[in-house]
């Protein structure tokens, strides 16, 4: 079965997400844990959370997924910026710890000129100060186009924060076909060979999820510019070929495309019909 989602807004509660989910087909979802752009975020409603996962529950959601926003960045050299990714890390995690099955994903951060090695020395520590044991949602380090000074552009530098961190064994990946494809990694002619590289680096087990994107840029421009499904330069049929791959069909897929619900929906559609016919 391909378990598969889309982006979707908690603006309306936990458990209209869920609702609006099934309605569009999915079986899971992702979302962001606050405004993507800043950092407020409304009162944590316990009951809507118990009801969503009633509903989860009920209808054999894969696990959802939950984005921490845009503006956090624990590689910062603005003490004030990592503050407010240790705070808001901190936070997100105690809220999920009331979705079981739950999973947060990140961007790792961009250094600013501080060096990758001294910017995956802070993300680490992020990490070692906010993930402790208690706390059981799987923290996701996503894959990114490696743009400017961003870090986790490659699968060593997510190997790095892994290694660096006392917390490197609860973390896992969420790969972005579109940050893979714009950071040079050829998942259209060299899928194979790719996650043979990804699983030497980092491990196929550390891989959780996939955002399932096609991209507006060719390969390695670094750029991260999504585009919808079969209409970037990726195309359909190496995405196809990513949902029905071995190593990868059995994980939850989370579209990113820049669609409103009719667009979702119909990828959705044309998706599941296409899985397991590759």
């Amino acid at each position: 079965m391909l378990h598969i989602g889309c982006h979707l807004s908690c603006a309306g509660g936990y458990l209209a997400m869920g609702r609006q989910a099934l309605a569009l087909g999915a079986d899971t979802c992702q979302f962001f844990t606050r405004n993507p752009r800043g950092g407020s975020v409304k009162p944590f409603d316990r009951a809507d959370a118990d009801a969503l996962n009633a509903l989860t529950r009920e209808h054999g959601f894969a696990p959802l997924l939950a984005h921490a926003p845009y503006t956090l960045n624990a590689a910062s050299a603005d003490a004030r910026v990592r503050d407010f990714a240790r705070r808001v890390m901190r936070e997100d995690l105690e809220r999920l710890a009331h979705v079981p099955g739950a999973m947060l994903n990140f961007h790792p951060g961009c250094h600013v000129g501080q060096g990758t090695q001294a910017g995956v020395r802070l993300i680490a520590g992020m990490l070692d100060e906010v993930y402790t044991d208690e706390l059981p949602t799987r923290v996701l380090l996503e894959t990114m186009a490696g743009k400017g000074s961003e870090i986790g552009g490659t699968f060593e530098e997510l190997r790095a924060i892994m290694d660096e961190s006392r917390t490197g064994d609860r973390l896992g990946v969420c790969l972005d076909t579109c940050h893979v494809f714009d950071a040079g990694y050829d998942i259209v002619h060299r899928l194979d060979d790719v996650l043979a590289e990804f699983d030497r680096i980092i491990g196929l087990s550390r891989l959780r999820a996939i955002h399932l994107n096609d991209s507006k840029n060719t390969m390695g421009s670094r750029k991260d510019r999504h585009e919808k499904i079969g209409q970037g330069e990726i195309g359909l049929e190496a995405l196809v070929r990513v949902i029905n791959h071995d190593a990868l069909k059995d994980l939850p897929f989370y579209l990113e495309t820049p669609n409103e619900p009719d667009g979702y929906a119909a990828e959705i559609r044309m998706l599941r019909g296409a899985y397991a016919q590759a």
